[in-house]
């Protein structure tokens, strides 16, 4: 038995059902805001000068949401002027953290440079650690309505090779039905980003990627986002200063010499 006619079929307005939300605010523990700062001191205390660096904002996989501290990689290239994120550093910095910690952002510095705002460049480097992120981390956040053109509905045992190649779609069903929906799981990605200057300043961003699973439809957006301090009683210790003073010396490496590409304003 074939179907001559979807006409008859009433397709309601397309449903979206929320299942989740992700985070519109950064929530940023008073440790890791404050590392970040002093990781600034320490660059220019031993280099005599400020230059770019690039860290990765970490959370307790129970807490995705909640950046807990500020984990510093080796950087690729630190001039006065930018930084580059790679990929697979992404990745083995992944690797190096406990189980119970992931990557959710990154966070870099300016400078001395009053570019308080993201550059180019930047953008960049933030679809590279979404991307990362995205693949690691994500949560359902809603079911979706397909909407499917020119559709063909047949009966199990009843159709034709032919019949196969009508309709964009093909349903299969094994009896007759006066009406479908398909509804997909749109999961769910955010990363961080966070950009500081020596004068204390700071500029953050959330971006966001939603993927359908049946789909694949992908949008990918990003917003402005306020930072809400959090008060987790852990202080930053002399002991922490002089590790990351150590960290410090040995992941930031600035070149000598002047590159003649510079953050776009």
């Amino acid at each position: 038995m074939r179907f001559k006619s979807l006409a008859h079929l009433h397709r309601p307005p397309q449903a979206e059902t929320v299942l989740g939300a992700l985070p519109e605010t950064i929530r940023l523990a008073h440790y890791a805001r404050e590392k970040a700062f002093k990781i600034n001191e320490s660059v220019r205390e031993l280099y005599q000068d400020s230059y770019e660096w690039y860290g990765f904002t970490l959370a307790r996989r129970d807490d995705p949401e909640l950046i807990v501290d500020i984990g510093l990689p080796r950087n690729e290239q630190n001039i006065l002027q930018y930084t580059r994120v790679h990929p697979e550093k992404i990745a083995a910095y992944q690797e190096s953290l406990p189980a119970d910690y992931l990557i959710n952002g990154w966070i870099h510095s300016h400078g001395k440079l009053d570019l308080q705002h993201f550059s180019e460049i930047d953008a960049e480097n933030q679809m590279t650690v979404l991307d990362y992120v995205a693949a690691a981390w994500r949560r359902p956040i809603a079911k979706r309505e397909i909407v499917i053109n020119e559709p063909s509905l047949l009966l199990n045992g009843d159709y034709t090779d032919n019949d196969l190649r009508k309709g964009s779609v093909t349903i299969i069903t094994d009896k007759p039905v006066s009406e479908v929906r398909i509804l997909e799981k749109v999961y769910g990605s955010f990363s961080y980003s966070i950009v500081i200057g020596d004068a204390g300043w700071h500029h953050q961003e959330i971006y966001y990627k939603k993927r359908g699973v049946l789909s694949g439809q992908t949008a990918i957006s990003h917003n402005e986002a306020d930072m809400v301090l959090i008060d987790t009683g852990r202080p930053l210790t002399d002991a922490d200063l002089a590790d990351l003073m150590a960290e410090v010396k040995e992941n930031i490496h600035p070149e000598t010499y002047s590159s003649p590409k510079m953050e776009s304003l």
